[in-house]
């Protein structure tokens, strides 16, 4: 038996996990630099709470990236045609985020708000973007065998390169400001420009350019429509009460999402400083979301998906009530690091619940553009809904905002409830 656990990881030996490792952070680093970190350099330049809030929506490319990724899976960009499709798209995309980075750095949002703003759009878009290449380049260089081992490796790298921008950042700010943290910061994108030149492209990738070249312009482009974006969408309405499971996706999440950009001014609020925020948030926090998703699995396996929704959607929801005893509490690290963990408890068994029903409604034949559209609806509480979690930030108090956001679960909640009632969820 030890030997066979011993030939399935050499696996890990493979020449091309260090490529999905640097990949995997190529992907993760750009995220928390147009959400948690970007947020305290803000809040730091007294930006009102109701703006911050609003820079949620600079996220909305994450949540609308289905509608682009059909023509970067399929189209081969000029200029960049030697490198190939994959590699040519990830360069030129990574290229321009590295640039959008490195403008943010000289931008102060003190003065130029609306600048930084749109930076942080392009930056997202970008982001988003690559997500779409890495994720093609990921599935299309391991048979289906090795996936798990390419996909666990990719995601280890997507964890470094948020602890890169997120904890690395915060910590950098004891000595460095801002514009200068966000200099350090574009040197992340170096790391998969320099992978994308010494990698190769995948074998899939040149098989199916090389039999799609075989055909002319119009029937590539019928058969481009049909195959990733009518056949898609027809085949997943198929299934029985179809809009309910869309808003369930939609609705799932809100509560925890809703407090997300106001999280980290409620933490400078209470006197925080940076390094103790990056300490507990993003690596205590950071421990506690995989140790949720380990347990979510677990659970899952046990008692099946309806339940492990519902337990997981009412912790979600009482964790964030943690947060009141929090703003009673002050500015006490050991408070913070039990109220973080809880809530990242919670927040990694939820969204492991959520992935899972979203994997088993998608049709094999059409996963990428189906879990691609399902994703992205996931993560439009956090875009779109979030955006005025600051508005009610500046008119309420911090225990009462985070019992108003603990209460947006019970809709989500009573949804599930009639879909396990009605069978649409079993």
């Amino acid at each position: 038996m030890f030997a066979k656990w011993l030939d399935a990881a050499k696996i890990y030996a493979d020449r091309r996990m260090p490529v999905m490792l640097a990949f995997g952070f190529s992907s993760g680093f750009p995220l928390l630099l147009v959400g948690s970190t970007l947020t305290v350099w803000l809040q730091e330049s007294q930006i009102p709470y109701a703006l911050i809030g609003l820079f949620s929506l600079t996220r909305m490319p994450y949540g609308f990236k289905w509608i682009w990724s059909p023509l970067i899976d399929r189209i081969r960009l000029p200029l960049f045609e030697r490198l190939g499709r994959r590699r040519g798209w990830a360069l030129f995309i990574q290229l321009c985020m590295l640039a959008a980075i490195l403008a943010m750095s000289a931008v102060n949002p003190a003065e130029h708000t609306a600048w930084m703003a749109l930076l942080a759009l392009i930056v997202a878009g970008c982001s988003a973007s690559q997500d779409i290449v890495l994720d093609a380049y990921r599935i299309d260089s391991f048979e289906t065998a090795e996936q798990g081992a390419g996909s666990a490796v990719f995601v280890l790298g997507y964890r470094l390169g948020m602890l890169f921008s997120g904890a690395f950042a915060l910590w950098l700010t004891t000595w460095l400001d801002w514009r200068e943290v966000y200099i350090v910061m574009a040197l992340g994108a170096l790391v998969g420009i320099v992978t994308v030149l010494l990698a190769k492209e995948p074998y899939k990738d040149r098989a199916y350019r090389e039999e799609r070249e075989k055909l002319p312009f119009k029937p590539r482009l019928r058969r481009f429509l049909r195959e990733s974006v009518y056949e898609p969408f027809k085949d997943f309405m198929h299934h029985h009460r179809w809009g309910l499971i869309l808003l369930f996706i939609l609705l799932y999440r809100l509560s925890d999402e809703y407090k997300a950009p106001m999280a980290f001014v409620f933490y400078k609020d209470m006197g925080f400083s940076n390094a103790e925020i990056a300490y507990v948030s993003k690596i205590y926090g950071m421990l506690a979301t995989i140790a949720g998703g380990l347990l979510g699995g677990i659970y899952i396996k046990r008692s099946g998906l309806p339940k492990a929704l519902m337990l997981f959607g009412v912790l979600q929801g009482v964790t964030n009530l943690v947060y009141i005893g929090q703003a009673y509490a002050g500015d006490n690290v050991y408070t913070l690091s039990l109220t973080i963990c809880m809530d990242n408890l919670a927040a990694g068994m939820g969204t492991t619940a959520l992935v899972a029903y979203m994997a088993s409604l998608c049709n094999v034949a059409y996963s990428a553009t189906q879990y691609a559209l399902l994703s992205s609806l996931m993560s439009l509480p956090r875009d779109i809904f979030a955006s005025t979690s600051g508005i009610l930030a500046d008119h309420v108090s911090w225990p009462l905002f985070f019992l108003i956001a603990s209460l947006m679960v019970l809709p989500g909640l009573f949804l599930l409830a009639y879909m396990i009632k009605k069978k649409v969820l079993s």
